[in-house]
């Protein structure tokens, strides 16, 4: 069944308009990803809902915003215990992480080590580890009719 030429460019308007709003709630992810950020406020922001907003972010990034702000948090973390001057406790603060369980954990998984263990495992030429990023998922195959 094919689609009328105007209904199909609706619908591809709509797409850009909630890519331009998903863009906009990435860059906020990153540039405030050491504030409290949660979906429902970062939807009301981008005028979606907040299931909508993590739905057509997990397509667009790979990623929902709650993972994609965890993993910025853990990158920024990895450069900041790689400069040396502060300890954990420190670092977890400056970025934005609740507790130290979570920021602990979070590490782990998405780094490969405890945040404790970093520091002296990127000092060491044996074994220098690579923080964490996050790229753009590749653009879903278009539907055919």
């Amino acid at each position: 069944m094919c689609r009328p030429a105007w209904r199909q460019a609706l619908i591809e308007a709509a797409h850009l308009k909630d890519l331009a709003r998903l863009r906009r709630v990435r860059d906020r992810i990153d540039r405030e990803y050491a504030r409290p950020l949660d979906v429902e406020e970062l939807a009301r922001a981008a005028d979606m809902a907040a299931g909508h907003l993590g739905r057509r972010f997990r397509l667009a990034y790979g990623a929902s915003p709650y993972a994609y702000l965890t993993a910025r948090r853990i990158e920024r973390a990895t450069a900041l215990l790689r400069g040396g001057g502060l300890g954990v406790d420190e670092v977890r603060r400056a970025v934005g992480c609740p507790t130290p369980g979570i920021f602990s954990t979070r590490f782990t998984e998405l780094v490969g080590m405890a945040p404790g263990a970093y520091p002296r495992a990127v000092r060491s030429p044996a074994a220098p580890a690579e923080p964490v990023r996050i790229r753009e998922a590749s653009a879903p195959a278009p539907e055919l009719a």
